[in-house]
């Protein structure tokens, strides 16, 4: 059995390792919408809650409303988008270099509608997040995000959805599961009332997961993750 405790480097094992914290994650949020998850990371970190430091703000798409918030606020923000390099390795070379230059340690994926290349998950393997509109593993895998989440959630007739935040890994939204939290489904929930709710615990619980990282507090065996209390 794998257990490690991660830090804003490295997955590290065999053996449990320290959770001494020795230095400050520099976090990279990839976004190809609005933004507002990025919006509460950046406002977690500058109201205090938050102790790690967003150094680049990257989406696949030049319209994305998450690059205009980012410059508001005069942090890096790139485009790098897939079609327009020659293959798949031109892209992938690009990714990891943007990342070098900005000297990014972990990555946020939020609201990121691209598959996260093999290379890239690898080189940030156990310092890459996503967030998921649902309790994983139902709803989840390719093809599911955003609204499409909420109107399957309400065409099944669950009666409980959520919010999942996991580690990446090759594959779509499977990846350990670090933190959930249920949202009630309503009778009388449109997929935009669903929605809404289920954003507003996005938005509570993706800054709280980082800090669990930014505190080295994350501890992984095999596919189950713990958190360690907070030192007194």
């Amino acid at each position: 059995m794998l257990t490690c405790v991660i830090d804003s480097h490295v997955m590290r094992g065999p053996k449990p390792m320290s959770n001494a914290r020795t230095d400050r994650i520099r976090l990279a949020v990839f976004a190809s919408g609005g933004g507002s998850n990025f919006e509460a990371i950046v406002e977690a970190v500058e109201r205090g809650a938050l102790p790690l430091e967003v150094v680049l703000c990257l989406s696949d798409r030049p319209e994305a409303g998450v690059l205009e918030r980012a410059r508001r606020r005069g942090i890096p923000a790139v485009v790098c988008t897939p079609r327009t390099f020659e293959d798949e390795a031109a892209y992938v070379a690009e990714l990891l270099a943007t990342l070098e230059r900005h000297a990014v340690t972990f990555v946020a994926l939020a609201g990121y509608l691209k598959r996260i290349p093999a290379p890239v998950v690898h080189a940030f393997h156990g310092r890459m997040l996503n967030i998921h509109p649902a309790l994983l593993p139902a709803f989840g895998g390719k093809g599911m995000y955003g609204m499409r989440v909420h109107r399957a959630v309400l065409a099944y007739g669950v009666k409980w959805t959520g919010v999942t935040v996991h580690l990446v890994d090759e594959a779509y939204d499977t990846g350990p599961i670090v933190a959930q939290e249920p949202v009630p489904v309503r009778d009388d929930d449109t997929p935009e009332t669903l929605a809404a709710r289920v954003l507003e615990v996005e938005h509570r619980i993706y800054p709280e997961t980082l800090r669990f990282f930014a505190e080295g507090r994350v501890v992984v065996a095999d596919r189950r993750v713990r958190i360690l209390d907070a030192p007194e």
